[in-house]
């Protein structure tokens, strides 16, 4: 009878996605942890360690796991993939008898009982693991232990210390003696390109860079002027330039200015009503240019260190091509015409969704050729607009397929949905999502959503923080004015590895449509919108120079481009929060005033041992936003005042500058 159950059992290894079925995430160089339940019967030692193999099979260094909590049986080990491709992961376990016997010896020697047989069980077990140690490893030492264990002619506590030799132990360590072995079976890990995990992401609309009047109206700006904006984008520290779809708008059933239904004769209309007589999905919109002024562009981004990120809305106006060339892809009524979309109350008379059941494989064929088009034009990076709207399994095909031949490139889930299909579309290949940070404003909301998503969450699930989107004006933003828009920059350019912001955000801009809406004022969804930025630069209006410095120190410190490593420290006064992230040697220490009116003073107690420190220290930090020094410790007084100092970051044993973004 095959037994379900190891001779060591090895049980509940993580992380897990879907039963093992899904990989778990990684990418190049992320530390995070794989834990495993390991124990056996009896009082005899087991130890355990993680087995990482690369994409070609190979075994790489074996990493010793510790018990995580002692008395739990529960084992953890920290790696750290170095390398892209599908890998895998398992956990050996396996009887120590040299870690029982060094227990039962340290009990029974002192005691004098058994001595001579104890001393003589351990000189055998040294000189059997020391046939395991490679020479230069230290096999000598512990061949000198085990002849200090048989030397009768000295006091048996000396023959006991003298196996306890430091060399002995260290060699035996890296080399331990192992019985009864039993392996888990092996679990799959994706490790991604850097990108997938960290980025400073800028969205603009492309018609309104340089839109300029002629004859009274507005005119749209056009690649080649939106490529004049790239310089001071890149100037701020981002990586990435989103860009909301480029493609022909549709004329029937056209929006205009604040969503109105009756489009004027000039009115520029919905990016995301795609198609018209011009094309589709593969055409740019002439009034920004060509596919070569698209080209340029991206080349002019790649020459800022930059890369362009396109949104990849699958939907329709009711004037794009596929509407006459492929009927069946739509929902049609009773009375034979086309379903608008809707998220009632809302109509979005211009949009036509697909209707993917009627032939998902013709879908899913024209999806990979229109993203193939944009990959040939230097994307590869997509925004998707509403994922969630579309079956799991059509993503699960197309990102599959993508990633199969460009691992590369990057998927973002545009999902402001229930968590069940959030996690499910992270888990089936989206790279990145969009998440509910919008929304959690108190430090209670921030510390258990975020906990969720630094926790077993993040082996599957990578998460973008936008602070603000053409759709989304919290009414934080709306009502704290300038502190409250530092404060939500400094939040989401700590707390994620990848946060975002949409143009206009670094002036403040924070007019609603009306009280109680989350949409903007003459949004740039539906009309032009120039920006004077050469005014707003030169009269110091707005908190570019705060968003540079951020980007900055997030370049700065390998801390802050990590999720997993992300903890909670307690506070007395709940507007005020504190967290730490670390990495290696790069320890950041975060606190925020969440309260954008008010001055809040609060006594941070920070968990020593999780920076690395004994509870007693009191160690200088440097803070990065001012350049102030403080000294921090256990317990630590901090006041801080809106629009002056809105929060810490401060550095704990500062690592030299990392000089650019990580390798993408």
């Amino acid at each position: 009878m095959k037994t379900l159950i190891g001779r060591i059992p090895v049980l509940d290894v993580r992380p897990l996605v879907d039963c093992g079925r899904r990989p778990a995430k990684s990418v190049v160089g992320e530390t995070f942890r794989i834990s495993a339940t390991v124990f056996r019967e009896g009082h005899d030692a087991v130890a355990a360690n993680v087995v990482l193999r690369d994409p070609a099979g190979r075994p790489g260094p074996w990493t010793p796991m510790r018990e995580i909590a002692p008395g739990t049986d529960r084992w953890g080990a920290e790696v750290a993939p170095d390398a892209e491709g599908r890998w895998t992961y398992s956990v050996e376990a396996w009887s120590d008898p040299l870690a029982t016997w060094r227990h039962h010896a340290g009990i029974k020697i002192p005691a004098g009982i058994d001595t001579a047989l104890v001393l003589d069980e351990g000189a055998a077990l040294y000189e059997r693991a020391a046939a395991g140690v490679p020479k230069r490893a230290g096999r000598e030492a512990v061949l000198a232990a085990a002849d200090a264990l048989r030397d009768k002619g000295r006091p048996d506590r000396e023959r006991l210390e003298a196996a306890l030799a430091p060399d002995a132990l260290a060699a035996l360590e890296r080399h331990p003696l192992r019985e009864l072995v039993t392996t888990s079976p092996p679990l799959p890990l994706q490790v991604e390109r850097t990108r997938a995990l960290f980025g400073s992401w800028y969205e603009f609309f492309p018609r309104s860079e340089g839109a300029r009047t002629e004859r009274g109206r507005l005119v749209s700006g056009t690649f080649r002027t939106a490529a004049q904006r790239l310089p001071a984008i890149a100037a701020m520290g981002f990586d990435v330039v989103y860009l909301p779809p480029v493609h022909p708008i549709g004329s029937t059933f056209r929006k205009g200015p604040n969503n109105a239904l009756d489009a004027g004769p000039h009115d520029v209309g919905v990016p995301w009503a795609i198609g018209s007589a011009e094309g589709g999905h593969d055409a740019v919109h002439p009034d920004l240019g060509t596919l070569e002024d698209f080209d340029a562009f991206v080349r002019c981004a790649r020459d800022l260190r930059m890369e362009v990120a396109l949104d990849f809305a699958l939907q329709c106006s009711p004037d794009h091509p596929w509407v006459t060339g492929h009927p069946e892809w739509f929902h049609h009524r009773a009375d034979g015409s086309i379903a608008h979309a809707e998220n009632p109350p809302k109509k979005y008379q211009d949009i036509y969704p697909i209707a993917f059941d009627r032939d998902m494989q013709g879908i899913v064929a024209e999806t990979l050729r229109v993203l193939r088009h944009w990959m040939a034009h230097g994307v590869r990076i997509f925004r998707v607009d509403n994922p969630h709207t579309k079956p799991v399994v059509f993503w699960e095909k197309v990102i599959g397929m993508i990633n199969r031949t460009d691992p590369d490139v990057v998927f973002l889930a545009e999902a402001f949905t229930r968590p069940a299909m959030m996690h499910t579309l992270a888990a089936v290949g989206f790279q990145q999502s969009y998440t509910y940070f919008t929304w959690r404003t108190t430090k209670q909301e921030l510390t258990e959503y975020l906990t969720e998503l630094s926790g077993e969450a993040a082996a599957w699930m990578r998460p973008n923080f936008f602070v603000n989107t053409p759709d989304i004006l919290h009414a934080y933003l709306q009502e704290g004015g300038r502190p409250a828009f530092e404060v939500r920059a400094v939040l989401a350019a700590t707390l994620s590895p990848s946060w975002g912001m949409y143009a206009g955000y670094e002036l403040c801009e924070n007019t609603p449509l009306r009280p109680g809406s989350e949409e903007y004022l003459d949004s740039e969804k539906y009309q032009l919108r120039p920006r004077d930025w050469e005014s707003a630069e030169r009269e110091g209006r707005g908190i570019a120079p705060l968003i540079t410095a951020l980007n900055r120190i997030r370049r700065r410190h390998p801390a802050l481009q990590q999720l997993r490593n992300l903890r909670f420290h307690h506070t007395d006064n709940d507007s005020v929060i504190a967290y730490s992230k670390r990495s290696g040697s790069n320890t950041v220490l975060v606190v925020v005033n969440l309260d954008p009116h008010h001055t809040q003073e609060a006594t941070v107690s920070f968990d020593m041992p999780e920076l690395g420190l004994d509870w007693h220290e009191t160690v200088p930090v440097r803070d990065e936003l001012t350049g102030e020094t403080y000294h921090w410790g256990r317990a630590s007084y901090v006041r801080l005042e809106p629009g002056v100092t809105p929060a810490h970051i401060a550095v704990l044993r500062p690592s030299p500058p990392i000089g650019g973004s990580p390798t993408s």
